[in-house]
């Protein structure tokens, strides 16, 4: 599968498309909760949830005393915008 160009917001790539690039970025899909994904990275460990309308990124242990940072962004931003804001780490 073709992913559209990285410009192009993100609510206007299907579903399996978005799924494969969540792939290529190393997630992987919960599998009790299809719409949620795992990321670990050397600093860093995410959970990515598809929401409705956005997208759901929760940082593991990245905010004071070790708590959870919970960051949403719009799909109306480009998958190159989301991929440097998501995958940057908290």
């Amino acid at each position: 599968m073709v992913l559209p160009s990285a410009d192009t917001p993100l609510y206007n790539h299907p579903l399996p498309e978005i799924e494969d690039w969540l792939r290529s970025k190393g997630c992987q899909q919960d599998a009790s909760n299809l719409h949620c994904w795992q990321v670990k990275e050397a600093n860093w460990e995410a959970e990515l949830c598809l929401e409705v309308d956005s997208l759901s990124v929760r940082y593991f242990g990245a905010a004071e005393r070790g708590r959870d940072l919970q960051r949403t962004f719009k799909y109306s931003l480009s998958r190159q915008d989301l991929d440097e804001v998501v995958f940057s780490g908290p």
